[in-house]
């Protein structure tokens, strides 16, 4: 049976209508209100029911679908996606992702250090005995451990606190400040997870791992931060746009 979401609509919002609809569809898939499997309320019954034209409602579950939040089967329409956080191959930081999904993102700061790393530094165009904040953290969504994130900050960033971590994503922090990355070097790939990294992920013996490394860099080409990554792989994929050269 398809269940019905509530969803308001509020005409005098510069927010665009089909917005406002998949923006509550998809909290309520992030919340459990829909779960993985569940039928999808069909487009017509779904205009009818808010009073929006079809081309808005087909515009919205479009861009559930894009975000992987929806799946349509021929034959079978269209249903809740199994959940996995999709992230697109541009500069958001994971907090950013699972917030604009609805999710609820919370941080455990596993190490906080000031120390020289040559790898690091090469990446980042630095000096090689650059002393760099190094960071350890862990990614819930809700109690779902997600990912374990290491990041580097060059010396113009060193001052960022434990609490500033705690309460919000790196990215978060660095607009905060007035820094902004615009271009990025980024590496994906998969691999097994040691053991302490099975542990804080709660991951079963034989899981993978995704991995993800990026130097980032701001409009002036000053070093951002360097990332080294790694994710469920059964609750995370990058989505990539490809055109023709």
């Amino acid at each position: 049976m398809t269940k019905q979401v509530g969803v308001v609509i509020d005409r005098s919002s510069p927010v665009p209508l089909y917005h406002q609809v998949s923006a509550q569809l998809g909290a309520a898939i992030a919340s459990g209100d829909l779960q993985p499997g569940d039928p999808f309320e069909n487009e017509v019954a779904l205009a009818e029911r808010l009073n929006l034209s079809r081309p808005t409602v087909r515009q919205a579950i479009q861009e559930l679908v894009a975000q992987g939040l929806l799946v349509r089967r021929r034959g079978l329409g269209t249903t809740v996606a199994n959940r996995k956080v999709h992230r697109r191959a541009e500069l958001t930081s994971l907090w950013d992702d699972l917030a604009r999904a609805g999710g609820s993102p919370r941080t455990t700061l596993l190490n906080y250090e000031h120390a020289a790393d040559e790898r690091v530094a090469a990446a980042l165009d630095l000096p090689s005995d650059a002393t760099l904040l190094a960071i350890v953290r862990v990614r819930y969504s809700g109690d779902l451990p997600l990912a374990i994130l290491r990041n580097w900050l060059p010396p113009s960033l060193a001052d960022i606190t434990r609490d500033e971590l705690d309460d919000t994503g790196l990215y978060a922090v660095l607009r905060e400040r007035g820094v902004r990355p615009v271009v990025a070097h980024q590496s994906i790939g998969a691999r097994m997870p040691s053991p302490a990294e099975r542990k804080h992920l709660q991951m079963k013996s034989g899981e993978p791992v995704l991995t993800m490394t990026r130097s980032a860099f701001d409009a002036m080409g000053a070093a951002v931060e360097y990332g080294d990554h790694c994710y469920r792989a059964s609750n995370y994929s990058v989505d990539v746009m490809i055109d023709e050269r």
